[in-house]
């Protein structure tokens, strides 16, 4: 292999020789090179987002067929980079804020971005495993990363317990699938699995268990409310982000490319996956108190949206897989950025009630706040909207009404969570002043508020590289 051949990963070359290259400066300059380590992480996401917008549109193929880069793979990339780096920018003036040295976050978020972009290129369950372990081992550290704090450690514990048992029936899956086809990669499957047999259908439920598990659907999602709360909030923000995006588009690749002949089989486990994430999402949510916890569930029900599109197996609902995973990446940073601002001089403030009168005190933070809970309840003509729009439309034109219907009905319920928060920041009474925000955060707050407000002025740009990208699925 020569080292021209190897310019279709040059992105994720970039990204891991520059974690390796960031560890070594940490660890020989000590808990001082925070900032410098953090700069270089931007650095680094910055250099491969410019590598994956400059690589040729045809799509290249490597080591053997089991990694391709084509335009969905693209799309992706180009999504996890800007969540990865809006978490760094986010997590800089929380960890100064909590006294909290640690270089070492930089370092394995880059790690965990390296194997989802492997994840994205996977076009066989051996690349596909190695990318799924690259990102979750990497998370499970982060998870604990605060090791002072006992529910971050707890955190990061019930993670990895529960991510060690989703590996194994990932695994168990992938191994009933290659002995029943003979072969792993994507497109020998879909050659090998023309008609269904008993022992490629219980593959097929397992290999999936473990894929919703990775985007925490119903019901493999009992790691998220606790992981969400007990983890740092720029981990959280992190977590909701960038590897959400990833695993859903593992699931739309191998979905589609690997058992088209089967797509009866495997829309039955998608319909009900997304089902019962949607009405878990909706109703869960209603009780909460901490705001962490409330966007836990909000992200559970929001992957039950983004499985709707897939649930068709159409080029049309891939694409708006697409569109739904953009806005919904841009609608979470900017809730995180609100989280993360939520501080007084007793810390970090996470209940929802601390909320009361904020367009009194602080009238900005509280306008775009109001706007990302009004997208995230899918009110027009916000972002939220159109993502939702363009899901339930594949459903309809797959002919999926029920699923279509039920969607929108948990839109309705999870509407009320949303705007009781809307209600408490314009009605009642102010509790008390948050300390000023920080630049970075108040940065990524104002560019995630504007494109959710601004979003339909200028759809086509995003609808139209959605469309690009689903079609080379295809």
């Amino acid at each position: 292999m020569t080292l021209s051949s190897l310019m279709p990963v040059l992105p994720e070359l970039i990204v891991v020789i520059g974690a390796m290259a960031l560890l070594m400066f940490g660890v020989f300059k000590g808990d001082n090179s925070t900032p410098l380590v953090e700069f270089g992480a931007l650095v680094v996401l910055a250099a491969a987002l410019v590598a994956v917008l400059l690589q040729p549109a045809a799509p290249a193929s490597l080591f053997g067929g089991s990694i391709v880069v084509d335009a969905f793979a693209r799309f992706f990339k180009v999504l996890i980079i800007i969540g990865a780096a809006a978490a760094l920018i986010m997590s800089a003036p929380f960890w100064r804020n909590h006294k909290l040295n640690r270089f070492e976050f930089s370092v394995i978020v880059l790690l965990s971005v390296a194997g989802m972009m492997v994840m994205v290129s996977a076009r066989d369950l051996i690349s596909l495993y190695l990318g799924i372990e690259l990102m979750s081992l990497s998370l499970y550290v982060i998870a604990a990363i605060d090791r002072e704090n006992v529910r971050s450690t707890e955190a990061g514990l019930k993670y990895f317990v529960l991510g060690a048992l989703s590996s194994g029936m990932l695994l168990y899956g992938s191994s009933l699938i290659y002995g029943f086809t003979g072969t792993v990669s994507f497109t020998g499957i879909a050659a090998a699995a023309k008609t269904p047999s008993i022992g490629l259908i219980f593959g097929i439920v397992f290999l999936f268990a473990g894929l919703a598990f990775k985007v925490s659907a119903v019901p493999f999602h009992m790691w998220t409310p606790d992981v969400y709360e007990g983890a740092p909030t720029p981990v959280t923000a992190f977590f909701a982000a960038a590897p959400k995006v990833a695993a859903i588009a593992l699931f739309c690749r191998v979905a589609v490319t690997s058992f088209p002949a089967i797509a009866s089989q495997w829309q039955q486990i998608i319909v009900f996956v997304a089902i019962a994430s949607m009405v878990l999402g909706a109703f869960a949510a209603i009780g909460q108190k901490n705001i962490k916890r409330l966007m836990a569930y909000s992200s559970i029900g929001h992957v039950g949206y983004a499985l709707v599109g897939l649930a068709p197996g159409t080029e049309a609902g891939v694409s708006s897989v697409l569109i739904y995973m953009s806005i919904y990446l841009a609608m979470t940073l900017g809730t995180f950025a609100c989280i993360i601002a939520m501080r007084r001089d007793g810390g970090q403030v996470e209940e929802i009630g601390e909320l009361s009168g904020l367009a009194r005190t602080q009238p900005v933070m509280a306008f775009i706040l109001a706007a990302l809970m009004f997208s995230l309840a899918g009110i027009p003509p916000l972002a939220g909207f159109f993502a939702k729009f363009y899901v339930f439309l594949a459903a309809i034109q797959g002919k999926f009404y029920v699923l279509a219907v039920i969607g929108v009905l948990a839109s309705v319920v999870g509407a009320y969570y949303y705007l009781r928060i809307v209600k408490l920041m314009y009605i009642d009474e102010p509790v008390q002043r948050f300390l000023p925000m920080s630049r970075p955060v108040g940065a990524v707050m104002l560019l995630a508020g504007a494109f959710t407000i601004l979003f339909f002025v200028y759809p086509a740009p995003l609808v139209a590289a959605a469309n690009a990208a689903a079609k080379s699925l295809f």
